[in-house]
């Protein structure tokens, strides 16, 4: 990942969080226990869903050949 990668990353997860954060009721935010709770049920209710479907979809699509242009692969059809 180059460093500018990182940095979007950074800014997108700090997005999600206040997000999820400002959907949070206060009454959960009171204990270490249940701020953990609540960030494990926001994230597998809204974030990990899509994570999912964006992996489902990198291995639905089909591999490309990355031979097919080579003088190899050419010549030894000739």
């Amino acid at each position: 990942m180059t460093p500018e990668q990182k940095q979007a990353l950074q800014e997108h997860v700090k997005a999600i969080a206040k997000i999820l954060y400002e959907d949070t009721s206060p009454e959960r935010l009171t204990s270490l226990a249940g701020i953990e709770q609540a960030v494990r049920n926001q994230m597998q209710k809204h974030v990990m869903p899509e994570v999912g479907v964006f992996l489902s979809k990198q291995l639905q699509e089909p591999p490309q050949d990355t031979n097919d242009d080579s003088k190899v692969s050419w010549e030894s059809y000739q």
